[in-house]
């Protein structure tokens, strides 16, 4: 039945828009390049090189292979990179889910139960625990290589819930923790800590998939690593809350909020970790982490009534935790100080809710705002927020 009248018009016009948007879409395709790796139709000799010298071939000519200690290619399937593929995948296979596994336990617990992650072969270490090796690898194979319940399955273990804390007994037997006695304490990565300050200060996005983006970062900082040739655009709005994993990376100058990564040059699996006060001026300075302070302020002070609750709110929503009295009489001394502070200095309370491009509440104060802004600033640089105990 078709649609009468005016409705029969809207819905016309309606599929003409939607028309019209699939066509423009397509058409930003068509200039799109991008650079893809094909099979030739008769394969190049080659040949072993003396000493890597790419111009002194000499002994016979080679074909793609595996190393004879590793199961053996399909014998009916053709020498490719797909078959290569389905070789590495296939639940035969001893190492694919070895390494993908061990990984993931470098991720929760700061070190593998390989602790050279990037080498199991002869110049690597043994794992400490080769059972567990082994059975969290079958696990991840039998889930269907689901990682969602391998993290799962490693986050609920009573491994991963022990307390950081150790005796002195304890360290001097295990000192590098080697049997998991403990938990161990090191700081979130820096990535992870822009996430944690956007989630906790309400501003971060979860929007999936999508073009990187370009969030904040200081004038000159590309323009000085490329001699001026190239210049950062900072996107707007949406873009600069996005997930840490969506922020686009130049290989020679990487964001330089974060810290600790690698340099994008050559492949690294092994996190560093460092210690400098200089982290702590993008932790506490940064447009991104006086925004997030200034969003968790926001938060405590519309959501509680008075000072006591909002502290403790804040405290559960950085530390999942309540502050003991001490903690309590401590943070609410320097909340009062701060309030005397912006109270006195009304344009330095403005400078500081100026920062960013999130709009701010202005149904709140500005001094008390201002106020709850810094000490949440402050609290998301204790220790236990920039690290998992």
């Amino acid at each position: 039945e078709m649609p009468s009248g005016g409705k029969y018009a809207d819905v016309a016009a309606e599929i003409a828009a939607l028309e019209s948007e699939k066509q423009q879409r397509r058409s930003s395709f068509d200039n799109i390049q991008v650079m893809v790796m094909d099979t030739i139709a008769k394969r190049r000799s080659t040949r072993v090189l003396k000493t890597g010298l790419y111009n002194e071939p000499i002994g016979e000519p080679v074909e793609a292979g595996v190393p004879a200690v590793l199961p053996p290619l399909p014998v009916d399937a053709p020498k490719n990179r797909l078959t290569l593929a389905r070789w590495l995948m296939s639940p035969e296979h001893p190492l694919t889910a070895r390494v993908t596994v061990n990984r993931y336990w470098q991720t929760f617990f700061g070190a593998g139960l390989v602790t050279t992650p990037e080498d199991f072969g002869t110049q690597g270490k043994p794992p400490t625990h080769p059972e567990l090796l082994d059975w969290l690898a079958v696990e991840f194979i039998e889930s269907g290589w689901d990682v969602k319940h391998l993290h799962r399955l490693i986050v609920t273990s009573a491994a991963y819930r022990q307390s950081s804390a150790v005796d002195k007994q304890v360290l001097e037997k295990d000192p590098a923790n080697k049997w998991l006695a403990r938990q161990n304490r090191f700081r979130l990565p820096s990535w992870m800590l822009r996430d944690q300050a956007l989630s906790v200060g309400g501003l971060a996005s979860l929007t999936q998939g999508g073009p990187p983006v370009k969030p904040y970062q200081p004038e000159g900082v590309w323009a000085e690593a490329t001699f001026g040739k190239i210049r950062y655009q900072q996107d707007q709005g949406e873009a600069l809350y996005r997930r840490s994993l969506y922020v686009f990376w130049r290989r020679i100058v990487g964001p330089t909020m974060f810290f600790d990564v690698a340099n994008r040059q050559t492949c690294s699996v092994d996190a560093v970790q460092t210690n400098t006060p200089l982290h702590a001026l993008t932790t506490l300075n940064d447009v991104t982490y006086i925004e997030a302070a200034r969003g968790l302020a926001t938060r405590v002070m519309t959501e509680q009534p008075d000072d006591a609750a909002r502290l403790r709110a804040v405290y559960l929503r950085l530390i999942a935790r309540q502050p003991d009295e001490r903690e309590l009489s401590i943070v609410s001394h320097r909340l009062a100080n701060l309030k005397a502070q912006f109270e006195e200095n009304p344009d330095d309370a403005n400078k500081l809710l100026a920062i960013g491009e999130a709009p701010r509440d202005s149904s709140l104060a500005v001094n008390e705002l201002a106020a709850y802004t810094a000490l949440c600033n402050a609290l998301m640089n204790l220790d236990e927020a920039l690290n998992r105990p």
